[in-house]
C-alpha cells in the first residue's frame, strides 16, 4: 500500500513538473510573441512616418480649368521665340505646356478680343501707341490658337502693379489656362519698369501683385496663378523668398537657377534646388527648374535627382523643339524638317514675316547656307522659294509655295502689299527735332541702336553673331527709351 502510495505521489509530481515547464514555456512564448507583435508595430509606425515624410508634400488643389505642373516638361516663356508657331511647333513635338512670351500688362489694357476669320484664331488687337502717319491697321498683341493650346497655354504677365496686372488679367484670362507672373527676367526692357527680375528686390510687391491675381482671378476664372524667379545672392535669402511666395496662395513655382547677373552661356546653379523643392512641397505648391535643361530625356533624370515636380526648356527649345521627344520617339529631328513644320504652323496662323525669320534663325542649324537667304525676302512666297520648299506638299496637297502666296494676302504683304504713300514733296515744310521748320531739307535716317551690327552679323551667316548683336541692339534699344514710353510700347 505504501508502494503504491509512492508511485501515485511520483506520478502526481511528474504531472504537475510537466504542467509548470509548459506553463513556463507558454509564458515566454506568449512573451516572445507580444515582443515580436510589439517590434512588427513599430516597424509599421516607423514606415508610416517614413510614407507621411515622403507625403508631407502636400498637393494644393488644382483649380477647375488650371494646369498641374507636376510631370510636365514644358516649353519657357521667350520673347519673340515664343509666338504662336513656335508653341504649337513644342507642342507637336510632345511639350506637356507652353509659356507664352512675356506680354506687358499695359499693353493687353485697351486692346479687342476678335477671332481671326482668315485662321480661326483669337487676337488680341490695338492701334499702335507710337503715332504713324496713315497707319490704320492694328497690332495684334498677342494670339492664341484655341484648339491646339487648349488645356497647355500659360499667358506670363510682365507687371509691376497689382492693380495693372489684375485689370489686364481679366482680359484675356478666359482665353488661357494659367497664368505665370514674371519675376525672374533680367534683361533691361522688362527691368527697367521694375517688371522681372527687378521684382526679386521689391518683394513685397511680388507678394502684393500674386495674392491679388489669387483673390480676384483664380476664382472668377478656374485658373491657377504662378511665379518664376531667379536664384538670389545667398540661400537664405532665396529660401525666405520662396517662403513668402508660397504663402500667396499659387498654384506652381518656377526657379531659374541662376543670379540675375547671370548670362545663359554659364553653368546653372542647382545646390539651393532641393531646398526650394521642400519649401515647396511643404505648402503644396508645385517647384519647376529651369536652367540648361537640354532635353525631356535630360528633363527626367533632373527631375529624380532633384525631386522637383517638373522641369523648363528654353535655350534647346529654341534651336530645336524636337527635344521635347525622347530618344525612344526619335530624340532630335533633322532641322530642315523642323523648319518645314515651323514654316507650315507660321503661315496657318498668320505670323508675322519678321517674327518668322528670326525663329528661323535659331532653328536653322550652324552656319547652313541657309541662314544667309534669310535677309532678303519680305514675305511667305520668297522665304519659301530662297529656303527650297516651294514644291513640299502640306495638307490635302496643296503645296508650300501656294500656301503662301495665301498668307502673303491675307498679311497684304510681297505682291499683295498696298502700293505705297505719295512721297513728301522736296520744297515741302519739314519739322527737325527742334520743331523748328525747315525749307526742302531733308532728314537723315539714323540707323537704330545695333542696326550695323546687325546687318553685319546676317551677313556673316554666323548664328551666336547674330544672337549676340540682336540681344545688344534691345538692350540698348530699351536703355535709350524712357520707363514710361518702353512700357507702352512692350
Amino acid at each position: 500500500m505504501q508502494c503504491f502510495a509512492r508511485r501515485l505521489f511520483r506520478a502526481a509530481s511528474a504531472v504537475i513538473t510537466t504542467n509548470a515547464i509548459a506553463t513556463e514555456e507558454l509564458v515566454s512564448g506568449a512573451k516572445s510573441a507580444t515582443a515580436t507583435t510589439a517590434s512588427a508595430m513599430a516597424a509599421v509606425t516607423t514606415a508610416e512616418s517614413a510614407g507621411a515624410a515622403v507625403n508631407a508634400r502636400k498637393r494644393g488643389p488644382i483649380p477647375p480649368r488650371g494646369v498641374d505642373y507636376r510631370g510636365k516638361v514644358v516649353l519657357a516663356p521667350m520673347v519673340r521665340s515664343g509666338e504662336l508657331p513656335m508653341r504649337l511647333l513644342s507642342l507637336h513635338y510632345g511639350a506637356d505646356l507652353v509659356w507664352g512670351p512675356e506680354t506687358v500688362d499695359r499693353s493687353m489694357i485697351g486692346t479687342t478680343r476678335r477671332i481671326n476669320p482668315h485662321t480661326n484664331m483669337i487676337e488680341y488687337s490695338r492701334m499702335p501707341t507710337n503715332v504713324v502717319p496713315h497707319v490704320t491697321k492694328e497690332s495684334i498683341i498677342y494670339r492664341i490658337d484655341p484648339v491646339r493650346e487648349a488645356g497647355k497655354l500659360v499667358f506670363q504677365i510682365g507687371t509691376a502693379d497689382p492693380d495693372l496686372a489684375v485689370q489686364a488679367a481679366k482680359i484675356f484670362a478666359a482665353d488661357v489656362y494659367g497664368i505665370d507672373v514674371n519675376a525672374g527676367c533680367p534683361k533691361p526692357f522688362s527691368t527697367h519698369g521694375g517688371m522681372g527680375a527687378a521684382l526679386l528686390r521689391t518683394p513685397d510687391k511680388l507678394v502684393a501683385i500674386l495674392e491679388a491675381l489669387v483673390r480676384e482671378i483664380s476664382p472668377v476664372f478656374g485658373i491657377g496663378i504662378s511665379v518664376k524667379i531667379r536664384l538670389l545672392e545667398t540661400a537664405a535669402d532665396t529660401e525666405a523668398l520662396v517662403r513668402r511666395l508660397v504663402a500667396t496662395g499659387i498654384t506652381g513655382l518656377t526657379v531659374h537657377c541662376r543670379t540675375t547677373p547671370m548670362r545663359p552661356r554659364e553653368a546653372a546653379i542647382r545646390g539651393q534646388l532641393k531646398m526650394i523643392r521642400e519649401v515647396c512641397h511643404e505648402a503644396g505648391v508645385a517647384c519647376v527648374m529651369n536652367g540648361d535643361v537640354e532635353s525631356r530625356d535630360h528633363a527626367a533624370v533632373l527631375m529624380e535627382e532633384y525631386g522637383t515636380d517638373g522641369a523648363m526648356i528654353a535655350t534647346s527649345a529654341e534651336k530645336n523643339p524636337s527635344c521635347f521627344r525622347t530618344a525612344q520617339d526619335g530624340g532630335l529631328e533633322n532641322w530642315k524638317e523642323v523648319v518645314k513644320h515651323y514654316l507650315k504652323f507660321a503661315m496657318e496662323v498668320g505670323n508675322k514675316v519678321g517674327n518668322t525669320k528670326y525663329s528661323l534663325g535659331m532653328l536653322i542649324e550652324g552656319k547652313a547656307p541657309e541662314m544667309r537667304l534669310l535677309s532678303p525676302p519680305k514675305c511667305y512666297t520668297d522665304l519659301i522659294k530662297a529656303l527650297g520648299y516651294a514644291d513640299t506638299v502640306v495638307d490635302e496637297g496643296i503645296t508650300m509655295l501656294e500656301m503662301a502666296r495665301k498668307t502673303d494676302q491675307i498679311l497684304e504683304v510681297g505682291e499683295f502689299a498696298p502700293p505705297p504713300m505719295p512721297k513728301a514733296k522736296k520744297g515741302k515744310q519739314q519739322q527737325n527735332q527742334n520743331g523748328t521748320q525747315v525749307q526742302g531739307q531733308k532728314r537723315k535716317r539714323t540707323p537704330s541702336p545695333g542696326a550695323n551690327a546687325k546687318v553685319a552679323a546676317m551677313k556673316s551667316g554666323d548664328k551666336e553673331a547674330i544672337s549676340e548683336a540682336l540681344r545688344q541692339a534691345e538692350e540698348t534699344t530699351a536703355a535709350a527709351i524712357p520707363p514710361a514710353a518702353a512700357t507702352a510700347a512692350v
